[in-house]
């Protein structure tokens, strides 16, 4: 089993920055691949970004794409979200995942074992 709880959400303006964090607890963090997904009420999870184990390859939805950065460091069993330019649109929960080895695509939520409560990130206009 693997623990996530996410961190760093909040109110933003239009255009602002935020760096969401995932504190992993449990089986070894570093064989986990890890992704981060949104979710606004009443609409399906949406895949933002993903990490592989060792931070060697990483994976962005077009939207987010030049705007924001994943990355991980094994040492702290944690996942980061740096999210620039953000806009009203993208408030939503942020959830992190962590991917013990299932198939399937990264981008895709029935891929990722364990999954955080979220963060609420709100950007006003």
């Amino acid at each position: 089993q693997v623990q996530l709880v996410e961190s760093g959400g909040g109110l933003v303006q239009a255009g602002g920055s935020l760096r969401l964090s995932c504190a992993a607890s449990g089986r070894a963090f570093s064989s986990h691949a890890m992704g981060w997904f949104r979710q606004a009420p009443g609409k399906e999870r949406e895949f933002v970004a993903a990490i592989s184990w060792s931070g060697g390859n990483t994976f962005y939805a077009d939207s987010v794409k030049g705007r924001f950065t994943i990355s991980r460091d094994n040492a702290k069993n944690t996942v980061y979200l740096q999210m620039n330019s953000l806009m009203p649109a993208e408030t939503d929960v942020y959830h992190c995942a962590a991917r013990a080895g299932r198939p399937g695509s990264w981008f895709n939520v029935y891929s990722y074992d364990y999954w955080g409560k979220g963060t609420q990130v709100t950007v006003s206009s």
